[in-house]
């Protein structure tokens, strides 16, 4: 019996590329948050970065989102409690270096 291959959208392979690229986070755990196999996310970021260098688009191919809209949507909250955490680090530091500059 063999198992289904899974198929993702382009705009899913961006995203993944994405939140690599943005987060600081490995390949590996950005594919464990979005429950993918590593390789997967290794693999795309290659596939764009090719096909980016030799002008072309990446992830041409038409496919199905392997996410249920729940998990989709636990995805999306993530990514944006990420970016909020990114912004709350840098009102720290901003914070902090203001705090600094102060005249006793």
């Amino acid at each position: 019996m063999s198992v289904p291959k899974q198929k993702f959208t382009a705009e899913f392979k961006h995203e993944a590329v994405w939140l690599v690229c943005t987060t600081g986070k490995s390949g590996a755990q950005i594919a464990c948050d979005l429950g993918i196999p590593p390789h997967y996310v290794v693999r795309w970021k290659q596939q764009q970065d090719n096909q980016t260098a030799a002008g072309r688009p990446a992830f041409t191919g038409r496919g199905i989102p392997a996410l249920s809209p729940q998990k989709a949507r636990l995805g999306e909250l993530e990514r944006e409690l990420e970016i909020a955490r990114q912004e709350w680090d840098i009102l720290k530091k901003e914070l902090a270096c203001l705090g600094q500059n102060r005249r006793p």
